[in-house]
């Protein structure tokens, strides 16, 4: 029964998309990682929880499949904030995070930073 489990945690990590503009940080990675973990010998793991697994599984084919979307459609595919799903996607990319990160940074912490840089480097040579 383990081997069924595996295969079924297998093809739904298969058809799971994995978003590249979320390096680190997507679902699809981490679903990928997980079970890897949580089936360290494959089709001969043992399983201490068959029923806990198995409500993980159908937990993420709901996700997968969005049962949830489709089952409570929505009016508009905005939020509260009127910004569109393809500009929440651009703002939640890694990129983008980061570049909002830095500027976030005071002059004296960017000052800093470049002074110590440059430190270091001179300190290798």
């Amino acid at each position: 029964m383990a081997a069924t489990r595996y295969r079924r945690f297998l093809k739904l990590c298969e058809e799971w998309p994995v978003e590249e503009t979320k390096r680190q940080r997507d679902l699809g990675v981490f679903l990928r990682q997980r079970v890897a973990q949580a089936f360290r010998e494959g089709e001969n793991t043992q399983i201490a929880d068959p029923e806990t697994c198995d409500q993980m599984y159908e937990s993420l084919v709901r996700i997968h499949n969005n049962y949830y979307k489709n089952k409570y459609p929505r009016l508009k595919d905005t939020s509260f904030t009127g910004v569109s799903v393809q500009d929440c996607k651009m703002i939640l990319a890694t990129d983008v995070l980061k570049q909002m990160e830095d500027m976030k940074k005071g002059t004296w912490k960017k000052l800093r930073e470049r002074f110590y840089a440059k430190k270091s480097e001179e300190d290798s040579k």
